[in-house]
């Protein structure tokens, strides 16, 4: 017997609970998520500039090539490819995960994205 109720409306109340059971179970069941990419909230030069300037201060060498990637993609792969004078493609190739890009490819896609390469 539920808290507050009487023995007469007892199967109600167990109905009633099962049923809020079922709903609670569809509506979590419905729940839908998504990979996080932090490429969607990288709104601003200065948003990528702070990204990759932490990816460079925290990160090891791989880190600090998918923080570019990552930063590319927000700004534009299209875009930061012409800037930095590569085909799209290349871009893709130098960024991926078991890309090994030369530090004048790393320079021109830093500088692309509006940020530059200091030694402190």
């Amino acid at each position: 017997m539920l808290v507050g109720s009487d023995k007469s409306s007892q199967q109600q109340d167990i109905e009633k609970a099962i049923k809020l059971i079922k709903a609670l179970k569809e509506q979590t069941m419905s729940i839908k998520t998504s990979p996080f990419d932090v490429a969607k909230y990288l709104e601003t030069d200065e948003d990528i500039r702070l990204f990759l300037q932490a990816a460079a201060e925290e990160g090891t060498e791989k880190e600090f090539i998918h923080a570019l990637n990552t930063a590319a993609r927000a700004k534009g792969m299209t875009e930061v490819a012409k800037k930095a004078g590569l085909t799209r493609a290349s871009l893709y190739k130098a960024l991926r995960p078991e890309g090994k890009p030369r530090f004048e490819t790393i320079s021109k896609v830093t500088k692309a994205l509006g940020s530059r390469l200091l030694l402190a």
